[in-house]
């Protein structure tokens, strides 16, 4: 990615300016193309200029640098550029368009400039677009993640979801929540509606408009991934016919919506799967493929203490031949150790709000005893210990469940 790189400098460019940079040959903040008509292909280059630290597109140039023109018509071309900055990446693009008649045909060029960063990057395709080196791409998890906190977008629950309004929060599940927790809304007096959803950390005002936080639309939306900032929060799951993720899949499906829903649907892909079969002698047995309720810890704990900041990242389930794989976003929340978390002990959350929705939704306990309820069912089903692994360096937690038939399976019970 170039947005950490020393930009070329943003003053307008003439041709003299365009024929040094092509004698120069592309690099990050410089690239050629041969024809003009291809939007799409300027779009990307254009998009992850944007995102960058700015640069330059040159149309009727070829890759080695040769000049060989664009035959179109000119004002058409420069038209379909303008108005490509103006609509093309989702939001209007700060640049510069210029053209020069070779006698053998038009080069055009586009000057990027660097742009403040606003609380999104630009977009086009409906993609985010990055330079990485010479070439333009859709970045990696870990560029995504370089990328949206480099504009500012590192989400915390208590952060407002800018494109979502307060009709996105479902107000019957957040009477449905307060009356679990005791509390009689219909007695009079009573907050405005908007006031008590403000109060209760659900909606917040940003640019004097009410706007659900993370907090709200994930315990209380309608449709939570329905936006950029949330699209990836929800629970991949995916069963493969090995041991690894080369093998075929044999399964696979997104448990969307709120925290609750997404416990509840991957717990019901699980179920989907069926049972595992092995034999005694002649007799058949039929048991889980891994005790539900170490799974639904598991899951419940992902969704729960998942860092929110990291974006473009899934819960992922994963069931493979041998085991049963659980992989977090995040370290450990504040600053747990693996061997903490093991021990039991007392709780931690990095979303406090959202831990005590899944207590009140009676989904978790908040006791420490996660780890001691995972080892208890796994040793009650086949004698394993599950593995835990936070890797900080890669940002992520996983638990492993050994399912596989070298683990002499007990009795089932959970």
């Amino acid at each position: 990615m170039t947005m950490g790189a020393i930009a070329p400098k943003v003053e307008s460019m003439d041709w003299v300016d365009v024929q040094e940079r092509i004698a120069g040959g592309e690099d990050a903040h410089t690239e050629f193309k041969r024809g003009g008509a291809d939007l799409s292909a300027v779009g990307r280059t254009v998009c992850a200029f944007a995102n960058g630290d700015g640069g330059l597109l040159v149309l009727g140039v070829g890759d080695d640098g040769a000049v060989v023109g664009v035959g179109e018509n000119p004002e058409t071309v420069q038209e379909r550029l303008s108005g490509f900055l103006q609509t093309g990446c989702g939001k209007p693009v700060t640049a510069e368009c210029g053209r020069w008649d070779t006698g053998s045909g038009w080069v055009h060029w586009v000057h990027v400039h660097r742009h403040q960063r606003g609380y999104e990057p630009f977009s086009h395709g409906g993609r985010f677009w990055i330079r990485r080196g010479r070439t333009t791409v859709a970045p990696s998890p870990s560029e995504l993640q370089e990328l949206l906190n480099a504009f500012g977008l590192v989400l915390t629950e208590q952060q407002v979801i800018p494109a979502a309004t307060v009709d996105a929060v479902d107000f019957g599940a957040v009477r449905s929540f307060m009356h679990r927790q005791g509390f009689d809304i219909d007695a009079a007096p009573q907050p405005a509606r908007d006031d008590d959803l403000k109060n209760a950390s659900i909606v917040d005002e940003l640019d004097g408009v009410l706007r659900p936080t993370l907090y709200g639309l994930m315990v209380f939306g309608r449709d939570p991934q329905a936006y950029a900032h949330t699209l990836s929060l929800f629970v991949q799951c995916t069963a493969y016919d090995g041991a690894d993720q080369s093998a075929a899949v044999l399964s696979a499906g997104e448990a969307r919506g709120r925290l609750e829903d997404q416990v509840v649907r991957a717990m019901g892909w699980f179920r989907s799967l069926g049972r595992g079969e092995s034999y005694e002698g002649v007799h058949r047995r039929d048991a889980p493929r891994a005790p539900e309720i170490a799974l639904r810890e598991a899951l419940v704990n992902a969704v729960i203490h998942r860092d929110y900041a990291i974006t473009g990242s899934q819960v992922l389930l994963d069931v493979f031949a041998d085991r049963v794989v659980v992989t977090s976003p995040g370290a450990l929340p504040n600053h747990m150790t693996v061997e903490q978390a093991r021990g039991g002990g007392a709780p931690r959350s990095r979303n406090e709000m959202m831990a005590n929705a899944m207590v009140v939704q009676g989904l978790m306990e908040r006791r420490g005893r996660g780890w001691l309820t995972m080892r208890s069912a796994m040793r009650r089903f086949n004698g394993t210990e599950p593995d835990l692994i936070s890797d900080e360096r890669n940002r992520f937690v996983r638990v492993t469940f050994t399912t596989g038939s070298d683990a002499s399976q007990g009795d089932g019970v959970e």
